[in-house]
């Protein structure tokens, strides 16, 4: 593999959230991510324990999402599945919003969902992304929760479940780029699936990729993963 290739490689979270994923494709990513050297491996929290079995040993983290995809769970499910998952073995966490609360004006609570996930991965030493799930948010409400986030101290703001109405975009990326300015990463994900749509993700401020298309992305190839 080119240095080019490796170098982007270690923007990408090696990803598999799909409901019918199998245990058979969860060690395949695993070892595509061993292989080529991506950040981490991003799954359902069900699947922690073995991933983190798998990856252990190599230089690629595990990591979980909480609250997928809705993010319109309790804030105490959320507390919860982000320590199991830790526990487990997850080095990350990325927590979905709650779009309706923010929608709703329930700041408050809305923040305290965030800041009470937060105070979980801080206490046991993993590292938080908070997607927003930006095809559902104003350009306004972008900058507002990635000011929120920046606030709270969390560690990266993301762009897509993946599984809404759209993905992650130049545009979006850019905003959440400015906003947060160099503190918070920017984790763009969501129909992210070559090298070309990768480098443009990259030139507009993200730090992280989140996909399921990592070997197409490092290899230049095309890809029909919807992820």
């Amino acid at each position: 593999m080119t240095s080019q290739a490796t170098n982007l490689a270690k923007y990408i979270d090696h990803t598999l959230l799909k409901m019918d994923a199998t245990e058979a494709e969860i060690k395949q990513i695993c070892e595509q991510a061993i292989e080529h050297h991506f950040f981490s491996v991003c799954v359902n929290s069900c699947y922690v324990p073995l991933v983190s079995k798998l990856l252990a040993g190599s230089d690629v983290k595990t990591c979980s999402v909480i609250g997928f995809p809705l993010g319109a769970c309790l804030t105490s499910v959320k507390v919860f599945e982000t320590n199991a998952a830790i526990e487990a073995g997850a080095n990350e966490i990325d927590m979905v919003i709650n779009v309706g609360l923010l929608k709703s004006h329930a700041m408050d609570a809305f923040i305290d969902d965030i800041r009470q996930v937060k105070a979980a991965t801080a206490a046991k030493g993993a590292l938080l992304k908070v997607i927003l799930e930006t095809c559902l948010l104003t350009k306004d409400e972008i900058k507002q929760v990635c000011e929120i986030c920046r606030d709270l101290d969390v560690e990266f703001v993301k762009t897509s479940t993946g599984f809404s109405s759209g993905g992650a975009t130049v545009e979006d990326v850019r905003l959440m780029r400015e906003t947060v300015g160099a503190k918070l990463g920017v984790k763009a994900s969501g129909g992210v699936r070559d090298k070309e749509t990768a480098e443009a993700m990259i030139s507009a401020g993200a730090t992280r990729l989140g996909s399921s298309s990592g070997v197409s992305i490092v290899s230049g190839l095309k890809s029909n993963s919807s992820y």
